[in-house]
Order: C-alpha cells, then sequence, then structure tokens
C-alpha cells in the first residue's frame, strides 16, 4: 500500500522544539523529491520546507529559515523535520508530501500523508 505516515507532532512551548518524522511504504521512497507543508483551519495549505530525492538542494520558507531542517533517510524510508525556537504562529496540521521539493500553487493530486498536529502554546 502506497502510503506516508506522519508521527512526533504535539503540544510544545514557545521557543520550544519538536522532531516530525514521515515514513514511507509502497513505493520507492529514494526516487521523490518530499516536502513538508502545513495547514491550519480555513486557509490553504502553506509550504514549509522541501528537498531532492537525494537528500541534496533544502528549501526553507523563508518564516522558518534558521529555526526548521530538513532531512532524510533513504535507508529507512524516512523524512525528517526538527523544528526549533517555536513560535505560536508554527501552530498547524504538518504534512509530508510527495514530489515536490519547492512551493507549488496546487498541492492536490500528489501523495500526502494524514499529518500530525503541531501546537505551540504556554
Amino acid at each position: 500500500q502506497v502510503q506516508l505516515v506522519e508521527s512526533g507532532g504535539g503540544l510544545a512551548q514557545p521557543g520550544g522544539s519538536l522532531r516530525l518524522s514521515c515514513t514511507a511504504s509502497g513505493f520507492t521512497f529514494a526516487n521523490h523529491a518530499m516536502s513538508w507543508i502545513r495547514q491550519t483551519p480555513g486557509k490553504g495549505p502553506e509550504w514549509v520546507s522541501g528537498l531532492y530525492s537525494d537528500g541534496s538542494n533544502k528549501a526553507y520558507h523563508a518564516s522558518v529559515r534558521g529555526r526548521f531542517a530538513i532531512s532524510r533517510d533513504n535507508d529507512r524510508n524516512t523524512l525528517y523535520l526538527q523544528l526549533n525556537n517555536l513560535k505560536v504562529e508554527d501552530t498547524a496540521v504538518y504534512y509530508c508530501v510527495r514530489g515536490a521539493a519547492q512551493p507549488l500553487r496546487n498541492w492536490s493530486g500528489l501523495l500526502r500523508g494524514q499529518g500530525t498536529q503541531v501546537t505551540v502554546s504556554s
């Protein structure tokens, strides 16, 4: 079964850290660029970060650059997002998406997981 499964979300205080994971199955993970996007109620998806299939060309949204770090382990079929110095405005459901390393206008049609909730609150 082709799927992506995110984990690692939760509640963090401002300034805190979380590490998100996205485990892929049912396809050759190492062949695909990947991205993290996030979404809050009533808003469209916002691209957060992406990288190429070999882990190169890491890119970040300006709002998270210097605080978040994307990485992948192709041997473990897993994508990661390290979230540091979290801010209240980082609160969202975070999804991993297959097939893109840069922002897209339309994310529909791309494989994504079920999402993991990140809540930043004191």
